[in-house]
């Protein structure tokens, strides 16, 4: 452990806010206005690109190993497969980048900096992102299958995960505050509607309306494709409405309502931190950009590792 966070410590002192102050000055302007773009197009778009960077984090670190198009791809891991989107969406980014300062920014960066944007556009809190990240020369689907977060997982072990990359209990609960904007499939969360966990009955937290409602909405004979907002009623917003909805049992997947509803809950502090959260907007929105300072830190590659890749689909040849 302290090693990484040793790791962790070398890594932010070599990344900085100002990174591409003389090699790339309009690099900010750039970003903002192709998110703002994308946005506009599809609201949900934000969610999209902010969920990219927390899936690329989590697996080799910060290094947009999740954009490769590889045989390994992370793209094809169970989490991400059908799910993951945005891809598009960043490929405009870079060209736009390339065309000021072609060889310069990172993909890894360009993850960063549009999901700090796709929270401020979306009525979030903003922060000063960190930059001078490289990118990673390969992909880690096991790595993806096996260190991403399920929506099916104990609190305990969604925390083992967040732990195993240096993050703590507080960054649980803000970061799943992430889902107070964006929609998730029927396939993520169909399992607590009609026999949870072999019970022959719904789960027991859900709220009765949203059940009925979700039912409707994902019938057993479905495919699992329809989408559910995650923050009932605050659909769009980023804002600390997803919490107050786990206190009334409105949580959409079963990992977002055991943060408040689980034994576990109690015990590890999330039930405390979602009734602070709330109550203060404030401290989630600060709390929550903390976090993604924090995340934003998992094992970046610096100086010359790695590449400034051309495509964030490709290595470089």
């Amino acid at each position: 452990m302290i090693t990484f966070f040793a790791l962790c410590l070398v890594a932010k002192a070599q990344l900085s806010t100002d990174f591409y102050r003389a090699t790339c000055p309009d690099l900010l302007k750039i970003v903002r206005r192709e998110v703002l773009s994308a946005i506009k197009t599809e609201m949900r778009m934000a969610a999209s690109l902010l969920r990219l960077h927390f899936h690329d984090c989590f697996v080799n670190g910060c290094d947009a190993s999740l954009l490769l198009d590889a045989t390994d791809s992370e793209k094809a891991a169970a989490p991400n497969l059908n799910s993951a989107r945005g891809f598009e969406v960043v490929d405009r980014i870079k060209s736009s980048v390339e065309s000021a300062c072609s060889g310069v920014v990172s993909c890894a960066d360009i993850l960063a900096i549009a999901a700090r944007d796709s929270v401020v556009l979306s009525g979030g809190t903003s922060w000063k992102v960190l930059l001078g990240r490289r990118d990673g020369l390969v992909a880690n689907q096991t790595g993806a299958n096996n260190g991403l977060p399920s929506p099916f997982e104990t609190l305990d072990v969604i925390i083992s995960k967040f732990a195993t990359v240096g993050l703590d209990v507080k960054d649980v609960v803000s970061l799943s505050g992430g889902h107070t904007i964006g929609l998730a499939k029927c396939s993520t969360f169909s399992n607590r509607l009609f026999n949870f966990s072999g019970s022959g009955s719904p789960d027991s937290t859900l709220e009765q309306s949203m059940l009925t409602d979700l039912q409707n909405l994902c019938p057993r004979t479905g495919d699992g494709s329809n989408t559910a907002p995650f923050d009932r009623n605050s659909a769009d917003l980023f804002d600390n409405h997803y919490f107050q909805n786990l206190i009334n049992g409105k949580g959409l997947l079963g990992s977002d309502q055991i943060l408040f509803s689980s034994d576990a809950a109690v015990t590890t502090n999330t039930k405390s931190l979602v009734q602070s959260y709330s109550s203060n907007s404030g401290l989630f929105l600060g709390d929550f950009a903390d976090s993604m300072v924090k995340m934003g830190n998992i094992s970046p590659l610096t100086g010359s590792a790695g590449e400034i890749r051309k495509n964030c689909r490709l290595v470089n040849s």
